[in-house]
């Protein structure tokens, strides 16, 4: 099997890699899926992410394509889809490297053209997922109240039944999201923005040249100032002053984004302590105290 045959014969992989006709090496993949490169015939690889035990959520892969798909239509730096399978997605092999001040700076020029590049409406509106966990599909006209009902509260109940969060937490958090508007901003009545929807620094592969490919996408209409949020989660994404230099180049933000920006991270977070528990209390909690007194 060739990379030509792969492309024109993708439900073939499955067979091939059943009787061993393609060198796999495990890869860093994240902690949601199994990664995988795939050595083919013409000496050519690809990227292969699988759920590693079982069969996936439902659609799991097809939301991820599909997002991937959205996102390049706007032009954004997205590795290609070789094959989607319903338990297997392969994507372009993709040489890491290292992020670059000029790397950064593209990047935030191409985050900005692909927000412009807007959405229908706040949310989904089908099938999508966040790390392993499903998005809410409902959708909403305006940010605040969307944000608050579709991206917030359904993972704050998750991180309450899980004992992630103790009860006064979780009524800290719920008198946030019945102030929401008043934390918005002047930007809460932007047009929804197309986002990649879990904009972590570790969703960024930097490659040999210093591009930056958006990977893991839970794409979604959403409001801008969410992604280049997260993107200051967690260390930071290298140069992210040269990002957002370039950001601001092509799209100025909304006057006090800096301000907003614990807010816009609360939902990756929320998501975090629905995933993995207490670990992530205390980032929950610092966000809504930097958000009330913000």
């Amino acid at each position: 099997m060739d990379l030509a045959y792969l492309r024109a014969h993708p439900h073939q992989l499955s067979t091939f890699r059943t009787h061993q006709r393609i060198r796999e090496t495990p890869v860093g993949g994240g902690s949601i899926c199994a990664a995988t490169r795939l050595t083919l015939d013409d000496g050519a690889s690809v990227f292969a992410k699988s759920w590693p035990r079982g069969d996936p959520p439902p659609g799991f892969f097809a939301a991820e394509a599909a997002g991937l798909r959205w996102l390049a239509d706007a032009g954004a730096p997205v590795p290609e889809i070789v094959a989607e399978l319903p338990d297997l997605l392969v994507l372009d092999w993709l040489d890491p490297g290292t992020a670059t001040p000029a790397g950064a700076h593209r990047l935030g020029r191409a985050l900005a053209d692909m927000h412009r590049a807007g959405a229908p409406v706040f949310g989904t509106g089908r099938v999508g997922y966040i790390g392993a966990l499903a998005l809410p599909e409902t959708t909403g006209e305006r940010w605040a109240p969307w944000f608050a009902q579709a991206r917030l509260a359904p993972y704050l109940k998750m991180s309450a039944d899980r004992g992630a969060l103790s009860a006064a937490d979780v009524r800290a958090v719920e008198r946030l999201l019945e102030d929401i508007q008043g934390y918005a901003g002047p930007a809460a009545d932007e047009p929804p923005a197309r986002i990649h929807g879990d904009l972590w620094p570790g969703n960024i592969l930097w490659t040999a040249d210093g591009t930056g490919y958006l990977i893991d996408p839970a794409a979604q209409g959403g409001h801008r100032e969410t992604d280049l949020a997260t993107l200051a989660l967690w260390g930071g994404v290298p140069h992210l002053d040269r990002l957002l230099d370039g950001y601001q180049d092509v799209w100025p933000l909304a006057d006090g984004w800096p301000e907003r920006v614990p807010l816009h991270q609360l939902h990756l977070l929320l998501v975090h302590t629905a995933m993995f528990g207490t670990s992530y209390r205390g980032a929950v909690m610092s966000a809504v105290r930097a958000t009330v007194k913000g």
